[in-house]
């Protein structure tokens, strides 16, 4: 069973992997102290049932028995979670960093490891974390949006936003003035916009 630590403040979990019950119970209280909530696990198996879109950065032991840390690495790469990792590891090298680092580790920290950069590392990771999951949501409140459009709305809103003129997509369309005005205001509306400028930062969202 995982095991919980629940502070006065907390954003996102910090989800700490290793199967060192000592590590696991003493960052847990250091991250505790600075109000960061924490949920702990014993071995990559229990880590990868949990609901991992609870998490903002994953504390994760590079050797555990049964699997690395650089594979969990990889399967949680494989699913197309973008959450944060931060290794830690008493026997890195050079080369595990480094290959740790390009399959996209947020940092890499060799025990013993220090209160203030590990706090550091992790206040770091739940930033990058919680501005990933605003684009996250803005990209998809704009698809929400712009699924609203029908397919001729969708292509005059692309014409716009790429500088279209009234007249200009009129005549590439073979349609009258009034009849692209009126599509136009229909996109403003059902894309809740009143500028060009914002027609042009949702479509490129």
């Amino acid at each position: 069973m995982p095991e919980s630590v629940t502070p006065e403040k907390s954003a996102r979990a910090v989800f700490i992997v290793d199967d060192d019950t000592g590590i696991r119970q003493s960052v847990g209280l250091l991250l505790k102290s600075v109000g960061i909530e924490t949920v702990a696990f014993e071995s990559p198996t229990v880590f990868l049932k949990a609901n991992l879109e609870d998490a903002g950065c994953i504390l994760l032991d590079v050797r555990m028995p049964g699997m690395s840390g650089i594979e969990v690495q990889r399967r949680l790469a494989e699913e197309g979670l973008g959450i944060p990792v931060i290794f830690m590891t008493g026997h890195g090298d050079v080369g595990m960093a480094v290959r740790a680092m390009r399959q996209g580790a947020f940092d890499f920290l060799e025990k013993p490891i220090e209160d203030q950069v590990l706090i550091d590392s992790v206040l770091e990771a739940l930033a990058v974390d919680d501005e990933r999951r605003r684009t996250l949501a803005q990209r998809r409140s704009a698809m929400d949006l712009v699924s609203r459009l029908t397919r001729r709305e969708r292509e005059i809103a692309e014409l716009l936003a790429h500088g279209g003129s009234t007249r200009g997509i009129a005549d590439q369309l073979e349609l009258s003035a009034r009849t692209v005005e009126g599509y136009r205001s229909r996109i403003m509306m059902k894309l809740e916009i009143t500028s060009l400028a914002q027609l042009v930062r949702i479509l490129e969202v």
